[in-house]
């Protein structure tokens, strides 16, 4: 990023008190060796990794699991052209231990689309990235014309 580029770099704390703004992101990973991208309702632990709730049977659960995977989340306002987005790029695992499991079922995000066996993704925060975008203003600070 240029300095004037209308752009500014987040910190991790920025990025990851932005992503409890928001309840969807997109899940990025691998399915028969090309990129996929799926939207998901999503909650962020205290410890700032990203937990996603699906069916045990599908293919997300299984494309994801032991996978590194990135996960994206972002906010803009078309009107004034500014916003933010973020980056959580890291391993995803399956939640296996019975109390953790059990706690998630209680205070952990509810699947938009609930299935009768239900497994938790938790995508530990390896790498956090963000940038806002400031509106107004093109790459290099030149102003936007009306």
């Amino acid at each position: 990023m240029y300095s004037n580029d209308g752009f500014r770099e987040l910190n991790r704390q920025e990025c990851l008190r932005l992503l409890t703004e928001v309840p969807v992101g997109r899940i990025v990973f691998t399915r028969q060796a090309l990129p996929a991208v799926l939207p998901v309702n999503f909650r962020l632990a205290g410890d700032g990794a990203v937990l996603l709730c699906t069916s045990v049977t599908s293919e997300l659960a299984s494309a994801v699991a032991g996978a590194v995977v990135a996960f994206e989340a972002d906010q803009f306002d078309t009107h004034t052209q500014a916003g933010w987005s973020v980056v959580v790029t890291g391993t995803a695992t399956l939640v296996t231990d019975p109390a953790e499991h059990t706690r998630l079922l209680r205070e952990g995000p509810r699947s938009w689309a609930p299935a009768p066996q239900e497994v938790f993704v938790r995508v530990d925060p390896e790498l956090v990235t963000g940038r806002a975008l400031t509106g107004g203003r093109t790459l290099y600070g030149v102003e936007l014309s009306s």
